[in-house]
């Protein structure tokens, strides 16, 4: 659910001082500097999807900067990926100076010193994300800031458009389902800075490491249809089936264990729920696309070593 905070209640002689105050509060802390004169109505809405933090911001001219000082006050364990929708900005870290308009997007590293500058009223997304979750080294990292990326085709499109859906709709998912998604925001990201080092895996390519991001989100959000198959997958994302299944080998498993396995423990936590009367084993699995009780149980007890009753009462304490 998403938390929205507005200076618009507030008289214009009280907005820049709470505005200060809530955008360290939000993000990290933060030097704001207004360039209007009054300063007009604006908004921050936040909500969290895993451990990613998804803001949207909508605010008249100003500047926000980071320095040592700051720095020291904590935060730096995070970067912030920056999605422009309307006006323009000016962002500078690490010796480069980015010129962002609507369409494109950029990455600052709270662990160093960097100012964005925005002269325009402007409206931007911006999703902040753990460092630790992108398994890179923190020197890798400088290939993504003060830099701009375009929002259209190649590494940066696949980051752009899929960052962007989740923003779009992370009030829509379970906690479960959000967590998932956002590790692979994550992959998505970790794929754009290797691409700019140089360093992709030689074996499994930037395209297909994106491809593959876009099919388990894909997969994700069709879980409960028991009409899922690898055929409507490969359809889906103009790929072959046998491509899609190349697609799972480096991780040792294939796309139909890989869906039951997402399946399973959805159902798993769902029979585990305390709230209400105990939910029933078949509405479970059908809510989740099994269609036949009896392959549900065996599946569930190969994976979990118990039937579904079994772990629904142990669970729940029955």
């Amino acid at each position: 659910m998403s938390v929205v905070f507005t200076t618009s209640l507030l008289s214009p002689y009280e907005r820049a001082d709470y505005w200060h105050n809530l955008v360290s509060e939000t993000f990290i802390p933060l030097d704001v500097t207004l360039h209007e004169p009054v300063p007009s109505a604006w908004s921050i809405a936040s909500e969290r999807l895993g451990p990613l933090q998804i803001s949207a911001v909508q605010a008249g001219r100003q500047s926000v900067s980071r320095n040592r000082r700051l720095i020291s006050r904590g935060g730096e364990e995070f970067l912030t990926v920056t999605f422009q929708h309307t006006g323009t900005a000016r962002l500078t870290q690490d010796g480069r100076r980015a010129l962002v308009g609507p369409g494109t997007f950029t990455c600052s590293d709270a662990g160093r010193p960097y100012e964005r500058e925005q002269p325009d009223h402007f409206r931007f997304t911006a999703i902040r994300v753990p460092k630790s979750g992108l398994g890179v080294p923190e020197s890798d990292l400088r290939a993504v800031t003060g830099t701009v990326f375009s929002g259209d085709g190649g590494t940066s499109g696949l980051v752009a458009g899929f960052l962007g859906r989740l923003a779009e709709r992370a009030s829509g998912f379970d906690a479960y389902t959000g967590q998932q998604l956002a590790m692979t925001a994550m992959d998505l990201l970790t794929v754009l800075v290797r691409e700019r080092q140089g360093r992709l895996d030689p074996y499994a390519s930037d395209t297909a490491r994106g491809m593959l991001a876009r099919v388990k989100a894909y997969v994700l959000t069709s879980l409960a249809d028991p009409d899922l198959s690898p055929e409507r997958i490969a359809a889906a994302h103009h790929i072959s089936v046998r491509y899609l299944h190349k697609l799972f080998q480096p991780e040792g498993t294939t796309v139909g264990r890989w869906i039951r396995q997402e399946r399973l423990e959805r159902c798993r936590r769902d029979l585990a729920r305390q709230t209400g009367s105990a939910p029933a084993v078949t509405a479970v699995a059908q809510r989740w696309g099994f269609t036949n009780p009896s392959h549900f149980s065996r599946a569930f007890r190969a994976a979990y070593g118990m039937s579904p009753r079994e772990w629904q009462c142990g669970a729940r304490g029955e």
